[in-house]
């Protein structure tokens, strides 16, 4: 494996708009939320889109407090920015934009097939696909796009398995989730949110036209189970508990979209933020993957949830405070918008020894890049812990050499931290 220099991270400018999706285009903006951190940790951002501004919170403790705090920062008007009419927010709302009770509910419906025991009986299926995925990059020779050819390829098919679809609708599913995830980004979508007028589509999931496409394929896996349910997530999903307690067609509907571009795209970013670190820090790629040959599993938990912590893919999510309340100094309002940013508390010196450095062998290491301890803890992550724990494991062994090949190019969103293309170099052992 070669060796050389730890590249510096680069922290960019302290004093980029926080609301400009195209101030995370070259690189997360860290220097600005450590001055926010240091020095204004609850400030106040004006939006572009007339929106009515609001509380961006910066660090971790503050995060953790807003987050386990339901009852004054309720996620029941909305996780974005974005605000909407009630009868529009009613029609696409999803899982994370309720509170407890009702939250709690929808949780335990959808729930059964992303918990541990399940996970883990997926573990083979996630490394004969891994397996698969990783031979068929090395038949394409020493460079390749390490997003298009793995990291995506991956979560993609994972996912099919999971619905029970056909792997022939997989790109035509990714695609229908970036065009979601990635509501900022030309590339992405037709319909970039701050760039085109988006209006018609404000009853429907990330205001974009994608998700009737994906609404309409719900109906038809639907309607398929329904007449022969099969040994998939959509069949249990739609099944009833043991209480008879049954999800509705739009929750069905507003969850299967929320597991199309959640449940692929995060991962593939985390994936892809994942091996950018490891070729940057080759002593600490030869040792994972020295630690995989030897059969050292502690090792890559570990190097999993640093990756998860340096990635922190989802960089904010919103809540809305329900009465008047205090947090550092600041007074907010009943009403007002408050906006927890996980990447920034990922990052955060008093909770994080040197966060601008990155460690495989960090302990502890609490990150909050599934949430933390809180009602809306991420259903997926036991399943996204395993699929990063499953390609790195196949990956690393069959690597004898790995670089960029060129220069990464970014998603423009404020929402979603991602790489969307990342060219390597690589020596297969």
């Amino acid at each position: 494996m070669s060796s050389g220099p730890t590249p510096e991270l680069d922290l960019g400018p302290d004093d980029v708009d926080i609301v400009d999706p195209d101030a995370y285009t070259e690189r997360f903006p860290h220097a600005t939320f450590q001055r926010l951190r240091d020095t204004d940790p609850v400030s106040w951002w004006e939006e572009h889109d007339g929106g009515k501004g609001f509380w961006a919170v910066t660090r971790y403790d503050d995060l953790l407090h807003v987050s386990r705090n339901v009852e004054t920062f309720s996620s029941a008007q909305g996780i974005t920015l974005e605000e909407m009419a009630p009868a529009d927010f009613a029609a696409r709302r999803n899982m994370l934009e309720y509170d407890p009770p009702e939250h709690t509910r929808y949780r335990r419906l959808v729930s059964k097939p992303f918990a541990r025991r399940e996970v883990y009986a997926y573990e083979n299926a996630i490394r004969l696909l891994a397996r698969t995925v990783v031979e068929e990059a090395r038949d394409l020779g020493g460079e390749f796009d390490f997003v298009d050819r793995i990291a995506k390829q991956l979560p993609m098919r994972m996912l099919g398995r999971l619905l029970g679809v056909p792997d022939e609708d997989g790109d035509w599913l990714v695609e229908r989730g970036d065009a979601l995830l990635g509501n900022f980004d030309p590339e992405m979508t037709e319909h970039p949110l701050d760039l085109t007028d988006t209006d018609e589509f404000k009853h429907i999931p990330f205001r974009s036209p994608a998700a009737l496409d994906l609404y309409r394929y719900a109906e038809e896996q639907a309607a398929l189970r329904r007449a022969n349910p099969t040994d998939d997530v959509i069949t249990r999903l739609l099944a009833p508990t043991i209480d008879g307690e049954q999800i509705t067609e739009l929750e069905f509907k507003n969850f299967f979209v929320l597991m199309v571009s959640a449940g692929n795209d995060t991962t593939r970013y985390t994936m892809t933020a994942g091996m950018k670190a490891l070729m940057e820090h080759p002593d600490q790629l030869a040792e994972l993957r020295d630690s995989v040959l030897a059969g050292n599993t502690d090792l890559m938990d570990s190097a999993v949830e640093e990756i998860l912590r340096w990635g922190t893919v989802t960089m904010h999510f919103r809540r809305t405070a329900t009465r008047d309340t205090e947090l550092q100094g600041r007074t907010i309002r009943a009403g007002d918008k408050v906006v927890i940013w996980f990447s920034s508390a990922d990052y955060d010196d008093r909770q994080f020894a040197d966060p601008y450095r990155f460690d495989i062998h960090r302990t502890p290491n609490d990150h909050v890049a599934f949430g933390r301890l809180s009602p809306h803890l991420c259903l997926g992550s036991q399943l996204a812990r395993m699929e990063l724990k499953v390609l790195f494991e196949e990956l690393l062994p069959r690597l004898s050499d790995a670089r960029l090949a060129g220069p990464t190019e970014r998603l423009r969103s404020n929402f979603i931290c991602g790489i969307k293309r990342m060219p390597v170099a690589v020596g297969w052992a």
